[in-house]
Formats: C-alpha cells, sequence, structure tokens
C-alpha cells in the first residue's frame, strides 16, 4: 500500500469521525434545547397562577399550592402502587426468561411482553372500566369487610370498583413490559464464568441467582424501576378513564372517591378551561416536569452510587 492510499483511507476515516462527532453533539444540542424551550414555556405560563389571588383558582384554591397539592399526592401515590406491584412480576418474568424457560418458551414470552408495550392506553383504559373493575369489586368488598381495619383499605368499598387500587393496577400492566426489558437484558448480561463459579460451588439454581445475578444487575434493576415510574407519573388516559377523581388527600385505595393525578386533571379539564384556569393546568403541569426531573435525578444518583458495589466487579 502506498503512502498516498494510506493517507487517503486515514482522512476519509477522520472525516468519518467527525461527521459521528458533529452529530452526536447536534442530536444532543437538540435535546437540551428542546427540554429548556419546555421548560420556559411551562414556567412563563404557570406564573399568572402561581401569583393568582386567593379565590381565583379553581375549586376556589387560596392559591396555587393548595390546588396542586391533592394532585400531586395522587400522581406519586398512584404510581407508587403501580411499583409496588409491578416490580416483583417484573423481575419474576424476566428470571424467569433469562434463567429459567426453555429457549422455545423464552421466546415466545418475550415476544408476548414486548407486545404489550405496543397497546394504546386508550385500550388499557377500556380494559380498566369493562373488565377490571367489575372482576376486582367482589374482591374489594372482601377486603373491606375482613381487613377494613387497615387503614389502607377502610370502607366504605366503591361500588363500581373505579378506585385507586384499580387505576394502579392498569398502570402495573402498562410498565411491566418496560421494566421487564430491560431487567431481561441485564439478567442476560450477567458474566458467564460468576454464573458457573456459583454452580461449581454447589450452589442451586436459585442461590445462583440470588448470589451471582442480582447483585450484577442491581443498577439495571433500579434504572428498571425508575424508568417505570416516569412511566406512571406521566400516564393520561387510562388514569382519566378509570379513576372516580376527586380533589382529596388520603391513603385508602377502595373508596369511592379517590385522589387525582396531575395528567388526568390535565386530560379533563383542559378543553372547558380559560383564562386562569388554563394557566392552572400548565402550572400543574410544571409541577408534574420538575417532580419527575427530580425522580430521574435521584435514580441516576442511587445508580451511580451502587454501580461500585455491583457483581460486575
Amino acid at each position: 500500500m502506498t503512502t498516498g492510499t494510506a493517507g487517503a483511507i486515514r482522512a476519509k476515516v477522520r472525516l468519518g469521525d467527525r461527521v459521528f462527532s458533529t452529530s452526536t453533539v447536534v442530536a444532543g444540542s437538540i435535546i437540551l434545547a428542546t427540554l429548556a424551550a419546555v421548560a420556559i414555556f411551562l414556567i412563563i405560563q404557570s406564573i399568572p397562577a402561581i401569583t393568582a389571588p386567593s379565590g381565583t383558582l379553581p375549586n376556589n384554591a387560596s392559591n396555587f399550592w393548595v390546588y396542586v397539592w391533592p394532585l400531586v399526592f395522587g400522581t406519586i401515590w398512584a404510581a407508587l402502587l403501580a411499583l409496588i406491584i409491578a416490580t416483583p412480576l417484573s423481575i419474576g418474568i424476566a428470571l424467569f426468561i433469562s434463567h429459567y424457560a426453555p429457549r422455545r418458551v423464552a421466546q415466545t414470552l418475550g415476544y408476548i411482553i414486548d407486545l404489550l408495550a405496543a397497546v394504546p392506553s386508550v385500550v388499557y383504559g377500556l380494559w380498566g372500566i369493562a373488565t377490571l373493575a367489575t372482576f376486582v369489586q367482589p374482591f374489594y368488598v372482601w377486603l373491606g369487610t375482613y381487613v377494613g381495619w387497615f387503614p389502607l383499605f377502610a370502607p366504605p368499598v366503591s361500588g363500581t370498583g373505579r378506585t385507586i387500587l384499580t387505576a394502579s393496577i392498569v398502570l402495573a400492566v402498562m410498565v411491566i413490559p418496560i421494566m421487564t426489558a430491560i431487567c431481561r437484558e441485564v439478567f442476560l448480561q450477567t458474566p458467564r464464568l460468576h454464573e458457573e463459579a456459583a454452580l461449581a460451588l454447589g450452589a442451586t439454581r436459585w442461590e445462583m441467582v440470588r448470589m451471582a445475578v442480582l447483585p450484577f444487575a442491581r443498577s439495571g434493576i433500579i434504572s428498571a424501576i425508575m424508568l417505570g415510574m416516569g412511566r406512571a407519573l406521566g400516564e393520561t388516559l387510562a388514569i382519566a378513564m378509570v379513576l372516580s377523581p376527586a380533589i382529596v388527600v388520603k391513603f385508602a385505595v377502595l373508596q369511592a372517591q379517590s385522589p387525582n393525578t396531575i395528567a388526568a386533571n390535565i386530560a379533563l379539564q383542559f378543553p372547558e378551561s380559560t383564562g386562569i384556569s388554563t394557566n392552572a393546568l400548565i402550572a400543574s403541569g410544571l409541577v408534574l416536569f420538575v417532580v419527575t426531573l427530580l425522580i430521574n435525578m435521584l435514580a441516576r444518583y442511587i445508580v451511580n452510587r451502587r454501580k461500585a458495589f455491583s457483581g460486575a466487579n
């Protein structure tokens, strides 16, 4: 190979590297610019609601924070309930696919789980109203009768089944695909030598999973949980269709009056809102934006902190 040919190849490689580097910088800058534009819009449109005098906000709230606090509570409470339901199921399904199921069964089950992510949220909402709510209502009555002494299951029980617990079950079904997919990929990346070493020392398959797979995947599991929580915090249609919302703050999950979420409240109220009511809805969207950002920052901190203790090291 002549010197001129080698120089041309190096120049072509360097040109490709420069193009790729420039495109990634531009793409990242566009994302940051878009995020900044959204934040600026929300802040500007929120100022009239945040500074509004008493009695001018929806529900005759004395100030914006009194108005938005029940919505923030309902948003976080519904997302937490959904994660409590979805996290063990997602981890169990991912472990079954990655370490227990035969190859054909694992491929078929993985395809079915991934397919759930393609179902529109309005379909989940219809399923929650038409099927799930009526199916779980007798169980809610049983819980209220025999476990009603526990504050979470305090009566009176809803006669329709359209409670925040039902909405959380729908949310859990919606976030299971993405959480399962992430956990499955992380479990499959466990070093084979770690697994074989545990089995060679006489560990059962579950002991191998507990000693080798789960410690290695801890950061990935946390990331999956936080990503699922972000999905649950922003869900709109399914919650708006299933819930019988009210402006309340309470932990009871079986009663007819359930705390509403920010996203569902915006979807229900925005078409008929005008003036300061529109600004109040946009301001509540700003609060949801900040809450989601804080949760993602917390997740990043936890993942980075636990990375040094990962089984990969």
